[in-house]
């Protein structure tokens, strides 16, 4: 089998992710509940896979990482917190649903930041524009999904932070790849990224990074082990943002994740996943009608689409060949509208660092073969 749908989740994780989860289950009781050495054990999990992640994205204060279920979960529980009915939304033109849904459900006056791909100056110019036009809250996707185009995230900062404007960032795609220096952003309110991406967590896990006091209001309430005695939600941190037991198994497996992403580098990483899309994308353009989507500010996400073929088509021979891609508009339409790929979709190739030229090598072998015969 071929992997290349890191883009979703990583199915292939280091050793270590799988030893931490299996000896959590079997020690790992529920944290913050009880006083007993399982319940203290989970406790001390939690906690430093909260000093690991602060770690590695930069910021002192452990406390600021709240554990979600997912991206999607971090992202839903910032909007909340910050939009509000007089809130003017700038995004990205390479959003996701778990980003647009919410800001339409919001119903809030949003601004949708069109730039061409992998057009950072393009980017910096519609951010710009965005102020100008009275956004009041940013919500960047730092790498697109679909595109593996990155954002200009540093000058969309410096322009952020004189203007007095605060940022969502959405780090889906670059949290485990890009060094997403928090502690240096100095707009950022709130950072989102999944556990189970290139972090090499389980699934049902994620991150909200709370930078911002702005935000206060809970997207749910309940339990949460501390100040029991009042009915309202407690206001410390992380206690604010995390009711209910929390996934102390899949925690230490996300620990044991980020702690390997630690010790390789994430510059490392990326360059090991740029040498890998370059192969990638210089196959596919020597194939007859094969358009890759390529380009200088990208990750480890290449996007393709061939002539003659739906889709759906190419991405279900490729899976009967043991090649895992995935096809569509995967959750983020936006994307598609603004590279111009909305009525097709595309297929998305999107490694990790566990991949290797060798797989690449074979799977363009597959895709001529499978072109050749269509």
């Amino acid at each position: 089998m071929i992997y290349f749908d890191n883009a979703a989740t990583t199915l292939i994780k280091p050793a270590e992710v799988f030893r931490a989860v299996q000896g959590a289950m079997r020690t790992a009781a529920g944290y913050g509940r009880s006083g007993h050495r399982p319940a203290l054990r989970a406790g001390e999990l939690v906690y430093t896979c909260r000093e690991e992640a602060a770690a590695l994205f930069g910021i002192p204060e452990p406390e600021r990482v709240v554990f979600t279920l997912n991206a999607t979960h971090a992202l839903n529980t910032a909007i909340h917190a910050l939009v509000r009915p007089d809130t003017t939304v700038a995004v990205t033109g390479y959003e996701h649903n778990s980003v647009m849904r919410p800001l339409s459900a919001l119903g809030c006056r949003t601004i949708v930041m069109h730039a061409p791909l992998f057009r950072q100056d393009e980017a910096i110019a519609a951010a710009r524009r965005a102020v100008d036009e009275g956004a009041t809250l940013f919500i960047v996707n730092h790498v697109s999904n679909v595109f593996g185009f990155i954002q200009p995230l540093e000058e969309i900062d410096k322009l952020l932070t004189r203007a007095g404007i605060p940022m969502i960032l959405d780090a889906s795609q670059s949290a485990g790849v890009l060094p997403v220096e928090a502690g240096r952003l100095r707009s950022l309110a709130a950072v989102c990224c999944p556990g189970h991406k290139a972090l090499f967590g389980p699934q049902g896990t994620g991150i909200l990074l709370v930078l911002s006091d702005q935000l206060r209001e809970p997207l749910m309430t309940g339990g949460t082990g501390s100040l029991s005695e009042q009915l309202t939600q407690p206001e410390l941190l992380p206690d604010r943002f995390e009711s209910g037991t929390p996934n102390a198994h899949g925690i230490a497996g996300l620990c044991a994740g980020i702690r390997w992403v630690r010790t390789q580098g994430t510059r490392r990483i990326l360059e090991h996943e740029r040498r890998l899309i370059a192969r990638l994308s210089e196959g596919l353009r020597a194939l007859h009608k094969v358009e890759p989507f390529f380009g200088p500010s990208q990750s480890g996400v290449l996007s393709f689409r061939a002539g003659g073929l739906a889709c759906e088509d190419i991405a279900g021979r490729l899976a009967e060949r043991g090649v895992c891609v995935r096809d569509g508009l995967h959750c983020a339409p936006e994307a598609h509208r603004s590279a111009g790929t909305l009525e097709t979709g595309t297929v998305r190739i999107s490694v990790s660092a566990l991949n290797s030229e060798a797989e690449c090598a074979q799977f363009l072998e597959i895709l001529e073969s499978i072109l050749r015969t269509a």
